[in-house]
């Protein structure tokens, strides 16, 4: 069973009314990935994105994003999970305005997700950024998870439905 830590910009763009294309293809691409079946997945989320959907300015957008995430196991945030971040910080592997991101490669990490879901491609889905990840990571005992969009995990379900 393959676990799957859920981050922020994943409810977020399941509820997008942003008008653009390319964010209307998120939302789209987000739901068809969030509803279908997952029966070898078990979803999973953290503290910081309920923090920072707690945050959003749209009470009624708040309101909807956590009743989605709702039944997702929520994992513990410990202080060894703090302490990565400040790992990750330290190495600049996450600028210290984008905390809230380090926040959630440490909790997926700590925790031996296989993937981090997430449309943030500037500072965890970001090619460029994996192997400094792995190699942080690999310093300090950590997994390191896959870093997907929705759209690639939607892609790998279908590679594998095609076997």
């Amino acid at each position: 069973m393959k676990k799957i830590y859920v981050e922020t910009s994943i409810p977020s763009f399941y509820f997008n009314t942003r008008p653009q294309v390319g964010m209307e293809a998120k939302k789209n691409w987000t739901r068809q990935w969030w509803d279908k079946p997952k029966p070898y997945m078990t979803l999973v989320t953290g503290f910081p994105v309920i923090v920072e959907l707690l945050e959003l300015p749209n009470p009624a957008k708040c309101q909807q994003t956590l009743e989605l995430i709702s039944t997702l196991p929520l994992l513990e945030y410990t202080s060894e999970i703090g302490e990565i971040v400040d790992v990750y910080l330290s190495h600049q592997l996450m600028p210290r305005q984008a905390m809230g991101d380090a926040a959630h490669l440490a909790v997926a990490s700590f925790y031996k997700c296989d993937f981090l879901a997430t449309w943030n491609c500037r500072n965890l889905a970001n090619p460029n950024k994996f192997d400094h990840i792995r190699r942080i990571n690999s310093l300090l005992g950590l997994f390191a998870p896959t870093l997907v969009t929705p759209l690639q995990l939607l892609e790998g379900e279908d590679d594998e439905s095609d076997r």
